[in-house]
């Protein structure tokens, strides 16, 4: 789960990072008010939208002007100017897609005299089951880039969760990025709060950029990206209560109502599979085909009659689905509830798609039965090279 900047910066405050001072604002009234009660002179109107590059980001409206996402206004009345024009306008960024995000909040914060820019960032390094903060002296720009053109200026540090933070640490990524004299142990501690917040709030990913470095000398947070291990949820009923459903996609939205992993994606052919890895291998085996799969969708082991058919009405509402491959392999997952379910599903919504069902598995030939004898076009495989085959080959021929 993702959230907002200006609700990451009040997290960073909670635990003692180092950041600007700022205020949300949802109507150009409110960001007025917010530049009037922030020191300025200097004020930053930012869109909140889950979504990086926002900075050189472009709206789509002719309205909205022609600065991006991001903007520094030099008075009251620029603010109001700005806010205006980026409230209720689509930012286009090379995150959003071309179909790009409806700014529907603001970020009013306090401008910064920026002496240096930095790079910082945690994950959780899934080899090494540790902490892994990611660091660098080129902050602000493109970290995929400098990556791959200067990988010499990429530091990564890890931290054993068994032993925990030692200042050590802090002062580890204080070498690699340059910092002198006091701003050591500001990195001190500034790493270990941000280590602290990373394992008790369950950050799968934290992201600063930039992380910047004051002409007085003081390390502030200036940028905030957070996202959250969605299986530890339960345990954060206040960073749940941040959700911005409006920033999520309708689909991934009703499937989270029935406990379904889905990601929607850009292809042709609706994928339904029972298992992370096997749905993996089939998007995989559908892009051998010629084909795009149009969405990751594990059903779960477990999964009842109602959740496999509200499954299958979450790909049949996507327009851009012009076949079906169901992959089943039914251990604790029996066949004849996925069949049960795709063909209620298939009745109520009326399919008129390509669809190809491989089952394997637990009560198997039950399965089959239910589907043959339900009088839909349904087309049974016997394996999964068979079904990828059979729905690629459907949909090509359908145009």
């Amino acid at each position: 789960m993702n959230i907002h900047e200006y609700q990451a910066k009040e997290l960073y405050r909670a635990y003692g990072v180092p950041t600007p001072k700022g205020m949300a604002a949802f109507t150009v009234d409110e960001a007025v008010k917010a530049a009037q009660y922030l020191p300025g002179p200097v004020w930053v109107v930012k869109s909140q939208i889950h979504a990086g590059g926002r900075g050189k980001g472009k709206f789509k409206e002719a309205s909205a002007g022609t600065g991006g996402g991001v903007r520094l206004a030099r008075s009251i009345d620029e603010v109001k100017k700005f806010a205006g024009e980026m409230l209720g306008s689509t930012l286009v960024t090379v995150q959003t897609g071309p179909e790009g995000k409806k700014v529907q909040r603001l970020y009013i914060e306090d401008g910064s005299q920026i002496e240096r820019e930095l790079y910082l960032s945690a994950i959780i390094d899934r080899e090494s089951s540790r902490v892994a903060f990611i660091v660098s002296t080129e902050g602000g720009m493109d970290i995929e880039k400098v990556a791959h053109d200067t990988p010499d200026k990429i530091h990564t540090m890890s931290i054993d969760p068994a032993a925990g933070y030692f200042p050590m640490y802090g002062r580890k990524v204080a070498f690699a990025l340059g910092l002198k004299g006091p701003q050591v142990q500001q990195c001190v501690d500034l790493i270990g709060n941000l280590y602290r917040m990373v394992v008790e709030k369950d950050m799968s990913m934290l992201e600063i950029n930039p992380l910047v470095v004051t002409k007085d000398g003081d390390l502030i947070c200036l940028d905030g990206k957070m996202d959250f291990d969605g299986n530890a949820l339960f345990r954060h009923k206040d960073i749940v209560a941040l959700r911005d459903l409006a920033e999520e996609d309708p689909s991934e939205i009703e499937a989270s109502k029935y406990d379904l992993s889905y990601v929607k994606l850009d292809g042709q052919i609706g994928c339904l599979v029972n298992g992370a890895g096997l749905a993996m291998a089939t998007m995989d085996i559908i892009k051998l085909y010629g084909l795009e799969p149009a969405n990751f969708l594990d059903v779960g082991g477990s999964a009842t009659k109602e959740k496999v058919s509200a499954a299958f009405k979450i790909i049949l509402n996507d327009p851009n689905v012009k076949g079906i491959l169901v992959n089943i392999f039914g251990g604790i997952m029996r066949c004849d509830i996925i069949a049960e379910g795709v063909v209620a599903a298939a009745r109520e919504l009326g399919v008129k798609v390509p669809l190809v069902v491989r089952l394997e598995g637990t009560n198997v030939e039950l399965g089959k039965k239910i589907m043959a004898e339900s009088g839909l076009k349904i087309t049974g495989a016997d394996n999964l090279a068979d079904a990828a085959k059979k729905i690629t080959d459907e949909v090509k021929a359908a145009g």
